[in-house]
């Protein structure tokens, strides 16, 4: 799989993220093509080598007519729906538009149909999203991981006055997405930058494992004192047949609780949306035997797992940190047992199948019809199960 990792240890904005994607061999004409059919008015995109604390990096700018329009999200959807842009790249480009309007929307107490859209709404930033969309699906990628993101400290003007970095929207479009320090007093990141990570990338972490084929530097505006204001995008390859994503891992220590509210508890997690909760015993204070209850959900689903914790525990507390997880490919397989057909999952591993696991409610369900053991409907599936005739069944698909 060709994969794209966005290093931002200077931050990342729509025309780093431009810069980047021309350096690693994206052809800008391309890109002012995909722009041109926007019917943005006389919107050019220029791009140049320079130098940032002595690293050569290339800088795309924006080129435009003075407007005075304030756009609304549909104004620019309608713009990218009656382009010449391919259906990813439209795809893609909307979405950050949404996540963008979205984050504005609840900054400002409004509703997305209504928000305003102020400095993302003018033409350099529209061209800096959708040049992006276009650049990252010529690019050929099939996943995007990006590093943690610096926001930078102190103060930034923008059109609703004086604000604190990172600017509300941009904070909002970062809730979930691991951070990274930084003593640079700067806007590193902007909602633009932001709103495109957000959307684009998968992950967020360290490196993944890959064979490096080239490597993009992004320029941004200012020059830093501190570090050369550049996002580096490297591109390349991985054997790896798993998939990788973000999840979050929420803890808490109990020794004052009994099993079966734990137990209780537990379930809610799983109803609510967890991808899993479990409970491992432990020692704690004074030697008191206790149980560690762990719950890993997604970002979107940590404030109702917390929710529940805090009510239906006597915890005081919570622990809660990102990981990345790897992911064997899977998908939904049945097979025909004597007692009908029974539903499971399959596992691949490096293009081919490593296991076909049968489903505990297919499995209980066929016990219960037939009164028989569930052991043995799990056996039964699981000799019923042909590799060959996946592999076949995948042969034939690709003719």
């Amino acid at each position: 799989m060709k994969i794209a990792y966005l290093d931002c240890q200077s931050g990342i904005s729509g025309d780093m993220m431009l810069g980047a994607l021309v350096d690693a061999g994206v052809n800008l004409g391309a890109i002012q093509v995909g722009i041109d059919s926007l019917g943005l008015p006389s919107c050019r995109l220029e791009a140049a080598e320079v130098r940032k604390k002595g690293f050569r990096a290339t800088k795309v700018d924006v080129v435009y007519e003075p407007e005075h329009t304030h756009r609304h999200l549909h104004h620019i959807t309608d713009m990218i729906d009656g382009s010449s842009l391919t259906a990813r790249q439209k795809d893609v480009a909307k979405r950050i538009f949404t996540r963008l309007g979205e984050a504005e929307a609840k900054v400002h107490g409004t509703t997305l149909q209504k928000v305003h859209f102020h400095e993302v709404g003018a033409v350099d930033s529209i061209a800096d999203i959708v040049g992006s969309a276009i650049g990252l699906d010529l690019l050929g990628v099939g996943r995007v991981a990006c590093s943690p993101i610096p926001t930078g400290h102190g103060f930034v003007k923008i059109s609703h006055g004086r604000v604190s970095i990172p600017a509300p929207a941009t904070a909002e479009l970062l809730t979930g997405i691991p951070l990274a320090s930084s003593a640079v007093e700067a806007e590193l990141t902007t909602p633009t930058g932001a709103a495109i990570a957000a959307t684009v990338a998968e992950d967020f972490g360290s490196l993944p494992a890959m064979k490096i084929e080239t490597i993009g530097y992004g320029a941004g505006s200012r020059d830093l004192d501190e570090q050369p204001n550049i996002l580096r995008l490297i591109v390349g390859v991985t054997a790896e047949s798993s998939e990788s994503d973000q999840v979050w891992v929420l803890e808490t220590n109990l020794d004052d609780i009994s099993g079966e509210l734990i137990g209780h508890t537990t379930g809610l997690l799983l109803e609510a949306g967890a991808l899993d909760a479990y409970t491992t015993p432990i020692h704690m204070k004074k030697n008191r035997p206790g149980v560690m209850l762990s719950v890993i959900c997604g970002a979107d689903h940590i404030a109702p797992m917390e929710e529940i914790v805090f009510r239906e525990t006597t915890t005081l507390g919570i622990r809660r940190w990102p990981v990345s997880r790897h992911k064997l490919k899977r998908a939904a397989h049945q097979v025909d047992t004597q007692w009908g057909p029974v539903d499971g999952k399959l596992a691949y591993w490096r293009e081919g199948v490593v296991s076909f696991s049968p489903e505990y409610e297919s499995c209980r369900q066929v016990a219960a019809e037939q009164q028989i053991p569930l052991k043995d409907v799990y056996e039964a599936a699981r000799r019923a199960f042909d590799p060959k005739r996946i592999q076949d069944d995948a042969e034939q698909g690709g003719e």
